[in-house]
């Protein structure tokens, strides 16, 4: 960091501080000390209106989310409040949106908010359906190999890397070390759960810039029936862990047309809640792998449920105090599909550079090139070309709702499978989503035409700005 850098964050963090240790007495006056020092470091990173409606949030004490944000800030370690506060909003919303913004107009690349990294291959369970519990746990990178992809991330304005596997939490000692190295980094790992403990969770504390995500399939008879007896009670004692210590987390769930009705009901997002988790991402079954089990595919009409579920429970009234997100239905809040480095990519255990975690073809690899020379890599820049792939943002993946889009550019750019199990022809994965695609599409049709206030804007107005249209040109 430069001086000029360093000067800036110091002065962020010190009236973190200060707003913080204050908070309990006042908690509506020094809450909105924190918005305005928010608006004045960040300006317009975020629009007039997001400041103003968390003002008005903050005003509204007896809110349903003016309680969540009282619960989380007792509940909290204030380190990890302070830290969340300094590597999620100062460093990477603010000061890495802009040189993001920066590197690819000069680049004239997409570069991504957030890379997603897979650490190892390794796991401690052998669960039903994953790829990790039949491929020997072979592969993975080291310490310096993850060190320096976060190093030329940084120089690019990524700030957010997130974690997955494998198991991650196998890797927990250099992880644990990295945070350390790159204090002004915000990380978070999606795990089983079944390896987080007092020692991990007191390192946890110490950093403050780690997050975690725990898996879960549904209740006790449901989970093990895939992740193995006892791993549910593993998880519920790992959320008191965490809970006890302070620390930020939620659960990661794939819904599937066996499971979603369970895992957005009332009484299992109340469970959850009470152990302490702040928020929940809900994945849509992804059909990956030779032998995916497709009639795992919800029905268009359990998609069109998850489409208003979602938006149910993180209502401003009513609901539950815990914020759910679905990428797959909450495209038009992002303008569509993010991947493609356009705001994430994936790097797998092998070092394959990927558009996705679900999409599993490349032309290149972390540990042959740099992250820039892996970001200008051909499938990478057909992304770029076609996003948004509809203007539907409720169709918004090139492999799930618009496969024959994914088909051409794989076909178009040489790349190949990456695949770590068994490499899968992309004329096989397209027909097995085609049909999904077709049943969805009038639906999604249907969903985004009766509703006039879609919040698609964001990705209009990127494709409006100078970046762009110099990309175009050149």
């Amino acid at each position: 960091m430069n001086l000029s850098h360093k000067a800036a964050r110091a002065a962020f963090g010190t009236a973190v501080d200060a707003a913080l240790k204050y908070v309990n007495k006042d908690r509506e006056k020094n809450l909105l000390k924190l918005v305005d020092l928010a608006e004045k470091f960040m300006g317009d990173a975020f629009k007039k209106e997001s400041y103003d409606g968390t003002r008005k949030l903050i005003q509204n004490p007896d809110g349903k989310w003016m309680e969540f944000v009282n619960r989380t800030l007792e509940e909290l370690n204030p380190n990890v409040v302070k830290m969340t506060a300094l590597n999620l909003g100062f460093e990477a919303a603010f000061c890495g949106t802009k040189k993001i913004r920066q590197a690819r107009t000069i680049y004239n690349c997409n570069i991504p908010w957030l890379i997603l990294l897979d650490p190892t291959s390794a796991c401690n369970l052998k669960c039903v359906g994953c790829w990790a519990a039949e491929y020997g746990y072979k592969l993975g990178m080291t310490y310096e190999q993850l060190d320096n992809i976060i190093t030329q991330g940084k120089k690019l304005g990524v700030y957010f890397y997130m974690y997955t596997g494998g198991e991650p939490l196998v890797r927990k000692a250099d992880i644990i070390r990295i945070c350390k190295k790159h204090h002004d980094c915000a990380f978070h790992a999606f795990t089983n759960g079944t390896l987080v403990d007092d020692a991990f969770c007191e390192e946890m504390e110490k950093v403050g810039n780690l997050s975690l995500s725990l898996s879960l399939e549904g209740f006790e008879k449901v989970n093990d029936e895939r992740r193995g007896k006892g791993v549910f009670q593993k998880v519920m004692t790992a959320m008191d862990t965490l809970r006890r210590h302070g620390q930020l987390f939620g659960t990661s769930i794939c819904y599937t047309r066996a499971n979603l009705y369970t895992v957005t009901s009332d009484e299992f997002l109340d469970m959850i809640i009470e152990k302490g988790c702040r928020f929940t991402w809900y994945f849509h079954y992804m059909p990956v792998g030779k032998d995916a089990a497709v009639d795992l595919l919800p029905t268009k009409e359990q998609r069109e449920y998850m489409y208003h579920r979602v938006r149910e429970i993180r209502a401003p009234e009513g609901g539950k105090p815990i914020y759910a997100m679905d990428f797959q239905n909450d495209g038009e809040f992002v303008g569509g599909c993010i991947a493609g480095g356009r705001n994430y990519l994936h790097i797998n255990a092998n070092g394959d550079v990927e558009p996705c975690v679900f999409i599993h073809y490349s032309s290149a690899n972390i540990k042959e090139v740099s992250l820039l020379e892996a970001l200008k890599q051909p499938l990478f820049k057909a992304y770029r070309d076609n996003q948004p792939f509809s203007d539907n943002h409720l169709k918004p993946c090139p492999m799930l709702e618009n496969p024959e889009i994914l088909l051409r550019m794989v076909k178009n750019t040489g790349a190949k499978s990456t695949d770590l199990q068994s490499p899968e022809p992309i004329e096989d994965l397209y027909k097995k989503c085609r049909p999904y695609a077709d049943n969805w599409k009038v639906k999604a049709n249907e969903l985004w035409d009766s509703n006039p206030h879609h919040v698609t804007t964001g990705y209009q107005n990127y494709k409006d700005s100078t970046e762009y249209q110099n990309y175009k040109e050149s």
